[in-house]
């Protein structure tokens, strides 16, 4: 008898050439800052139109380091959407910021750019963007109010590397934008990131920061005869083999890109006959938006999301629902600036699904998981238990 085959959330693809001239290395470095990493940066330079990016080892990385080229101190504050995943705010608590927490769009998922304006204090220091599922925010918008404040604009890009708004890549946008790599991204090496550079007066102190504190880039231009320690920083490097590991997945990162779109393409085709009958909702996707294909979520009534879910689990199908909003966390809780009313965080939160995603999905898996939820929705229309 054969066994019911388990479809999986996520499975972190491998090309077979992830490794390929490992053997080079030893004749040039394991550690950060070397042939690879400036490989992997000049693919980022060339395909975001930015003006620098820094190879680090986690996007996590990259947000602190935004943090401190913003010289955030205590006191200062940050406005976020509450919906992301716990790094967008650690990174700028940890420098003591107070994080003004805002609701999201009921549609896209990703932070109300009509709340952001009456959140503004003077002691503002920083708009942090999050574009949910690869989707692109309110770019427009949300770029004329940071100009207006002269408040720095963040882009935590992590799900949306060759997103793209209006032809322009996602994390060309804000002054500063941060990607991941890490196994559960389109592209990756394991664990890894990147932090977007797009405002010339942040570059010096990049490198300053990344380089644990030191003038070590001056150094290696012969710009100063001998490095030392400067200023705050840590050690942000990704080693050479994460490096030379990612640098082979961005060579086809395009490819990688186009068959996962062609996979969310057809989600949206098979449960389009669920959101004509009014039994889910899909994402929206705002106009002059070009999405990677990184996510597919699903939205159904609260009271059934959890049942849904248990119910596709006991099919071996592994859907999962995403962030506990960080407002409502414990530690969210204390460093929140404000007690905004976040009703469609909250109803969101407790309402999605994401649907598994990866290269390895077949069509069959689709139309079974569409099936299913069929399924699932004609037992709950007849009060059947489940």
């Amino acid at each position: 008898m054969n066994k019911e085959k388990k479809i999986i959330f996520n499975v972190p693809k491998l090309f077979g050439n992830e490794l390929k001239n490992l053997n080079q290395l030893e004749q040039k470095q394991f550690s950060a800052n070397g042939y690879y990493t400036q490989k992997c940066r000049q693919w980022l330079i060339k395909n975001v139109k930015c003006k620098d990016a820094h190879l680090v080892h986690s996007c996590t990385a990259a947000l602190e380091m935004c943090a401190l080229l913003l010289k955030i101190k205590p006191g200062d504050e940050v406005i976020m959407p509450s919906f992301t995943f716990v790094s967008t705010a650690s990174a700028f608590a940890l420098r003591g910021a107070k994080i003004t927490f805002i609701d999201i769009d009921h549609k896209t998922l990703n932070i109300d750019a009509n709340l952001i304006e009456k959140n503004i204090t003077k002691k503002t220091k920083a708009i942090v963007i999050v574009h949910y599922a690869g989707v692109p925010c309110e770019i427009d918008k949300i770029q004329k109010i940071s100009k207006r404040y002269n408040i720095c604009l963040i882009e935590d890009a992590a799900q949306s590397i060759l997103s793209k708004y209006k032809n322009r890549a996602l994390g060309s946008f804000g002054d500063l934008a941060t990607f991941s790599f890490h196994e559960t991204k389109n592209i990756h090496c394991g664990e890894g990131g990147a932090l977007i550079i797009n405002n010339k007066k942040f570059l010096k102190n990049a490198y300053i920061i990344k380089d644990k504190g030191t003038n070590r880039d001056a150094f290696n231009k012969n710009l100063v005869k001998k490095y030392s320690w400067v200023g705050i920083g840590s050690s942000y490097g990704l080693s050479e083999i994460n490096a030379l590991f990612l640098y082979n997945q961005l060579t086809i990162a395009k490819q990688i890109t186009f068959k996962r779109i062609r996979i969310w393409k057809q989600y949206k085709k098979f449960f389009k006959i669920l959101e004509d009958e009014g039994k889910i909702l899909t994402q929206s996707i705002p106009l002059h938006s070009k999405l990677n294909g990184h996510s597919f979520f699903i939205i159904v009534k609260r009271s059934i999301r959890n049942k849904l879910i248990n119910y596709l689990k006991s099919k071996k199908v592994m859907a999962l629902f995403h962030y506990i909003p960080l407002h409502s966390s414990p530690f969210g809780k204390k460093v929140s600036k404000n007690k905004n009313k976040l009703k469609f965080t909250d109803l969101k939160s407790e309402s999605i699904i994401r649907m598994p995603l990866h290269l390895d999905i077949k069509t069959n898996d689709i139309i079974k998981i569409k099936n299913l939820l069929i399924k699932f929705f004609h037992k709950v229309n007849n009060n059947t238990n489940l």
